[in-house]
């Protein structure tokens, strides 16, 4: 191996290129990022904070996707290729450890300016990387050229914000990202982006779910903190397991498989779009109402704890912990149907009603002990995943052909 290995040319990917193990320390890394979101908010869990926090996992969603892209052009863990991802790696590294305290300091070098030095790094990186990986795709650098613009344009408010800071920062943030954002859509829609390999794409939204899955798992622990476990938290925190084991077979058994055979029938553009919306754009409601549910899940675990302390009751969760609890499984969920609409065409009325239940279900979750509303929380979730379970039929895709999940 050695410094030779790091920078022989890159090699593009084919049809039957798959995810590398490279690319899931990657991913490793972005979910500690997302960590590092749940931390923020549940400092002081306002709308306030939400909404800040919504900002930040949009910022680490677009950096992870445009690496998601440029790794299923060429491959990851080879030549320059590996050595500039090695290095977004230590940006997305850098950009979490500065999220926690990214809206609460300004002037010079500050976590805010951090934070959004890390971002543009990791952009700037990305279209040097894919301008290297589009040699003589003349196609691909007209829209690597069309990206660029709108990209640059999203940096001076983010730089701005960091500097001013307050309700000026969360502003200036959401338009720059905003920008950068429907700079993907545009230069999808206007040029496209070639999707060479539908199975490592697919693969590679699945695995970084399942990572990001895990933060329900981790807000246990952050949630019930060191003392010795309780009865009332070892309950939670099974259902706590138990939901993040539903949420996972809701996304694999009813959608990721056979969204993955409607995407590979397509060719050409059709995939690229396809790509672009079902995956890089519909995925995101299911990573923030991933966060969300971790958020939820660790404040009952932390409410539970300070009750055990004080000898007191399970008490109620606040309007705002609740609104992330049965929120983030409403977009969780809504974020499901969006995909299966967006690949197979085709919704069941249990997966189009379903986020509607679990929005419906907030108030009275408000009214419960904390404990009661993550119970009610995972039998929502278990009789949902049992249900479709059953009666899921065979699906059909748009062009008649018949898509079996296993």
């Amino acid at each position: 191996m050695g410094l030779r290995s790091w920078l022989q040319p890159k090699v593009i990917t084919d049809e039957m290129h798959r995810a590398t193990l490279f690319e899931i320390v990657f991913d490793l890394v972005f979910v500690f990022a997302l960590t590092r979101v749940t931390s923020f908010m549940n400092q002081r869990p306002t709308p306030l904070t939400l909404t800040q926090g919504f900002i930040d996992l949009l910022l680490l969603w677009i950096s992870w996707l445009t690496y998601a892209w440029l790794h299923n052009q060429a491959r990851a863990d080879i030549g320059v290729i590996r050595a500039g991802t090695t290095t977004a790696m230590a940006a997305v590294f850098v950009a979490g450890l500065a999220i926690p305290s990214a809206w609460g300091s300004t002037g010079k070098i500050t976590s805010p300016l951090i934070l959004a030095l890390a971002y543009i790094t990791l952009r700037a990186l990305h279209s040097i990387l894919y301008t290297l990986a589009a040699a003589g795709n003349r196609r691909l650098h007209i829209t690597l050229k069309l990206y660029a613009v709108t990209t640059v344009l999203s940096w001076p408010p983010l730089i701005a914000g960091a500097i001013l800071g307050g309700t000026t920062q969360t502003v200036l943030w959401a338009t720059a990202l905003g920008i950068d954002y429907l700079g993907g859509y545009l230069s999808t829609r206007l040029s496209g982006w070639p999707l060479h390999s539908p199975s490592h794409f697919s693969e590679r939204h699945s695995l970084v779910l399942i990572i990001a899955l895990g933060e329900s798992l981790i807000s246990v622990g952050a949630g019930a903190g060191t003392a010795r476990p309780h009865p009332d938290v070892v309950v939670a925190a099974l259902l706590a397991f138990l939901s993040t084991v539903c949420l996972w077979r809701l996304y694999s058994e009813s959608a990721a498989v056979v969204a993955e055979q409607a995407l590979t029938r397509q060719t050409g553009i059709r995939r690229s779009r396809m790509g672009g919306n079902a995956y890089s754009r519909a995925h995101f409601p299911l990573i923030l109402g991933i966060v969300y549910i971790a958020l939820g899940i660790e404040q009952v675990l932390a409410e539970l704890a300070r009750a055990r302390l004080s000898a007191g009751i399970d008490a109620r969760l606040s309007w705002t912990a609740t609104a992330a609890l049965f929120g983030g499984a409403t977009l969780y969920l809504l974020g499901r149907v969006v995909f299966l609409r967006l690949t197979t065409r085709t919704v069941t009325p249990e997966q189009l009603f379903a986020p509607a239940i679990a929005l419906l279900l907030l108030p009275a979750a408000r009214e419960l002990p904390s404990l009661a509303a993550l119970g009610l929380f995972t039998a929502f979730l278990i009789a949902l995943a049992v249900y479709e379970h059953s009666v899921t039929p065979a699906l059909v895709s748009d062009e008649g052909d018949a898509i079996t999940p296993p």
